[in-house]
């Protein structure tokens, strides 16, 4: 068990540096948009920019059709990746404080918490986004998708919590006993 635990830890803590590595780097994307859009092959495949191509990112799918497409996708990506990348910062801690003492402290029923509101606020960043870039291209401009299997897993995680939370006031009656 104490070798999964590692592996996970390690797998956790490198996707939560890649994401907060993506969404620095689709800040560079949005940056680059407004200001150099000749710099953004550097960033993302050009081709498919120019000929209508999607673009996604955890389910918020946006067919490009103009800058401003791309700038607003742009922006609904950082807060994507942030929030993936607090995920697994979550899962990376709850495995590292699970070491050293009981998996049911209120620190780690509060970071599981945390990973439910992540899980249901991606799909809703992505559903505000569409609305946005939908008012800002224009309702017939925009072709975007937004996936809503986040919403059910966030549900799911949140439900845990509560299992989690009787589970610490069990271990504090027992405590209390001995």
């Amino acid at each position: 068990m104490k070798g999964l635990n590692k592996a996970v830890k390690i797998v956790a803590k490198i996707l939560e540096v890649a994401h907060w590595v993506a969404a620095c780097l689709m800040v560079a994307v949005a940056i680059c948009s407004v200001t150099a859009s000749q710099w953004l092959g550097y960033f993302i495949d050009m081709n498919a920019i120019e000929n209508g191509g999607e673009i996604s990112v955890y389910g918020f799918e946006v067919a490009v059709v103009n800058m401003k497409t791309l700038l607003l996708f742009a922006i609904g990506s950082v807060v994507i990746y942030a929030l993936v990348a607090m995920i697994f910062r979550n899962i990376y801690l709850i495995i590292k404080k699970a070491e050293s003492s009981t998996p049911f402290n209120k620190d780690n029923i509060r970071m599981v918490r945390e990973i439910g509101i992540f899980s249901i606020a991606i799909p809703i960043i992505g559903f505000i986004m569409s609305i946005v870039i939908r008012l800002a291209v224009g309702v017939d401009a925009a072709e975007i998708s937004v996936n809503f299997d986040g919403f059910v897993m966030g549900i799911i995680v949140l439900c845990l919590t509560q299992f989690f939370s009787h589970g610490a006031e069990l271990e504090k009656d027992v405590d209390g006993l001995l």
